[in-house]
């Protein structure tokens, strides 16, 4: 281009450029490149300048590196890019950007756009060396980083991305589908108006969202279906309108949403089906509003406390090894009566076999009688007596304790009974001496034999307390045997 028509701010630029040096345009330092649309000429710069001298228009000074280093410029027309190899840095820090950046499919050494003010930027299938920076950028219009590859980092702290309503209706706000980033995507406090998008994605290192809002309500605030992280997804304090959707995520470490807000009423606040993660922590979250579904996922710990739970889950399919914090089994199992696909043998199987593996065999017991008393609901009127009968006796095998009480306190009552009033002899002299224990427990045990009821008859009431203590010893030894017989079978 003709170096005639360079304005003095271009004319700045351009001598700095061939040796990297910086250039800062701001009057103060904490100038806003928010404020950046009513900076005067001394100020602004024409994007063909700067496109000229990143694509050879100048060459490095000998022995110096040549590099765009600017501060607090307006930058007029269009950064376009598109297909272009630059093999300088690009460091445009407090910049007001005219018109969106076009880098669809160019190849850089670095971007750094850090604090600036722009109405979007078009980057997909962009190759970065080194690191991508966003950080503390106001994006007014969609990001497009689609199928980026990005050697080193990509940093989205503090970032605001708030497209104007209209604009490119139906796009996400923030495109990172099919990525691959080096090392770490760094978005903590990030604020996204729309939905940010990680399909595919694969990151290196960490996924960091600490203190980050997606709001997309009614809607997927993280769409991040098949995301695969090197370490960790964390995502303390994170603040979610419409749904997180982890479905099909690769996450060996953790995955933090500790103390996080996730709410998508009337839909899905969390999906995270089909997952294996590490460790999901959701503690000290408030109650989630929207579904949580777990179906098929596989975690090796599970943190969340009973009253994060919401009125409707979906855990079909979940495992996990333990499950924390440790808790009564009691404030454990209300929240497998939300599960909306109804009565799951499996999920308290899981529940019962991680109180196994924290060593915790009462709390065990506790969960695989819940799970019987749940079945027994699910059947025919005619078909729970006999379900009742095993619970009210021996508690279906985990309360054997029950049945000897019962069997005591009938055999206090019989005994009592046939002391005050001793049945007649069948046969005269013949019988035995008679003991009303021996004779209460003959009748009740119907599989030991003491020489009593066979040599003895009561009568009247005391007849009708005989057949009593015959039948509901009966019942006592049938449903003990089989609360027994499926004890073993468990073992």
């Amino acid at each position: 281009m003709e170096t005639d028509d360079l304005t003095p701010a271009e004319r700045r630029v351009w001598d700095a450029f061939p040796r990297g040096e910086g250039v800062d345009f701001r009057e103060e330092p904490g100038d806003s490149s928010v404020d950046g649309a009513g900076w005067g000429p001394g100020r602004t710069v024409r994007a063909e300048v700067l496109r000229a001298l990143l694509l050879g228009a100048r060459p490095a000074a000998a022995g110096q590196v040549a590099g765009l280093k600017i501060k607090g410029a307006r930058i007029i027309g269009a950064l376009d890019l598109r297909y272009a190899v630059v093999d300088h840095p690009i460091r445009l820090r407090d910049c007001w950007f005219e018109r969106k950046p076009l880098l669809y499919g160019a190849q850089l050494k670095a971007l750094v756009l850090g604090f600036s003010t722009l109405p979007g930027l078009t980057a997909a299938t962009v190759r970065v060396e080194v690191v991508l920076r966003l950080s503390c950028c106001r994006i007014t219009g969609p990001v497009r980083l689609q199928g980026a590859r990005i050697a080193g980092g990509l940093f989205l702290q503090g970032a605001v991305i708030d497209p104007a309503p209209g604009e490119e209706a139906g796009e996400a706000a923030l495109q990172l589908n099919h990525a691959e980033i080096g090392t770490d995507i760094i978005a903590n406090d990030l604020t996204v108006h729309g939905q940010l998008r990680l399909n595919g994605a694969t990151v290196g290192g960490q996924v960091q969202l600490d203190g980050a809002r997606l709001l997309a309500p009614g809607g997927i605030a993280l769409h991040a279906e098949t995301l695969t992280v090197g370490t960790d997804l964390r995502a303390h304090r994170l603040h979610a309108r419409g749904m997180v959707n982890l479905s099909g995520s690769r996450i060996p470490g953790q995955a933090m949403f500790t103390r996080s807000e996730l709410a998508n009423p009337g839909g899905t606040a969390l999906r995270a089906s089909s997952c294996s993660i590490g460790e999901l922590w959701l503690r000290r979250c408030p109650p989630i509003r929207g579904v949580v579904n777990l179906r098929r996922s596989t975690l090796d710990m599970l943190h969340i406390e009973p009253r994060t739970w919401p009125e409707r889950i979906a855990v079909d399919g979940l495992t996990y090894r333990t499950l924390a914090p440790h808790l009564p089994a009691g404030e454990r199992l209300p929240a497998l009566e939300r599960e909306e696909s109804g009565y799951l043998p499996y999920a308290y199987e899981q529940l019962a076999a991680a109180y196994r593996t924290a060593g915790d065999e009462a709390a065990a017991r506790t969960v695989q009688l819940a799970k019987l008393r749940r079945h027994r609901r699910t059947l025919p009127r005619y078909a729970r007596l006999w379900g009742l009968l095993q619970d009210a006796t021996v508690g279906y095998g985990f309360r054997p304790l029950r049945a000897t009480l019962w069997l005591l306190a009938l055999l206090v009552t019989g005994s009592l009974a046939y002391a005050l009033h001793h049945p007649r002899e069948l046969k005269q002299g013949e019988a035995p001496d008679f003991n009303p224990v021996f004779y209460t427990i003959d009748l009740m045990l119907p599989i030991i034999g003491f020489g009593q009821e066979e040599a003895f008859a009561p009568g009247g009431w005391y007849q009708w307390l005989s057949y009593l203590l015959v039948v509901t010893g009966w019942v006592l030894a049938t449903t003990t045997a089989a609360g027994v017989s499926r004890s073993l079978r468990r073992q």
